[in-house]
């Protein structure tokens, strides 16, 4: 069973959805216990940094995921998921985050003022290493992307894959062990995001 992780966030139903098109079990759940006993876990989201972790810390959630990603599970953060499993995201002022991931969330401060923010579209990622997640996945394929900040690794062996934007090239996908995230949405990325939904839905966690 994959535990859909409701912190209020947003963007809950699609993911569901879409794993179970791919019929993967799957359920939406804020219970620790549940997110616990999960086989795997998607941490998805939609909405602003600060809201997310003052949710997340309301709901005791910080040390549930932190415990999740200990034990070896599959994890698959996605969107405000990938962001927050940053250091430090410069949204809403400054805010710290979970600390999955070493890096920063920075925004998006394009030159050329007709590079529209946020970024809404489709968008290439450009594989800098292999992962079990997106095997069967062709190099510079395109996925569906919404946002206005982005994830900066400060450890190049984590990032999976780049995207460039706004005269920036970031970490759109980021690996760490039986974590994996995206700055894109799988869920809303056809075929090709079924495909990687798919791909984790029957990842052992191992690289």
């Amino acid at each position: 069973m994959i535990a859909i992780v409701d912190y209020k966030a947003g963007n809950l139903t699609s993911v569901r959805l879409a794993l179970e098109y791919i019929g993967a079990e799957c359920e939406v759940t804020d219970n620790s216990e549940r997110i616990l006993a999960a086989d795997r876990v998607i941490f998805p989201g939609v909405g602003a940094a600060a809201e997310a972790m003052r949710n997340l810390i309301e709901m005791n959630m910080v040390d549930t995921l932190k415990s999740v990603v200990a034990s070896g599970k599959p994890f698959l953060g996605i969107c405000l998921g990938t962001q927050i499993i940053f250091e430090h995201s410069d949204e809403d002022g400054g805010v710290d985050c979970i600390g999955l991931v070493p890096g920063l969330v920075k925004r998006f401060e394009p030159s050329d003022k007709i590079c529209k923010i946020p970024q809404m579209g489709w968008n290439t990622v450009e594989f800098k290493r292999e992962h079990p997640v997106f095997a069967g996945i062709e190099d510079k394929s395109e996925f569906y992307f919404v946002h206005s900040y982005y994830p900066s690794s400060s450890d190049e062996s984590y990032i999976v894959g780049e995207t460039e934007y706004a005269g920036v090239r970031f970490a759109s996908a980021v690996g760490k062990g039986n974590l994996v995230a995206t700055q894109f949405h799988p869920e809303r990325s056809g075929r090709i995001g079924l495909k990687l939904l798919d791909n984790f839905s029957k990842w052992d966690g191992r690289c």
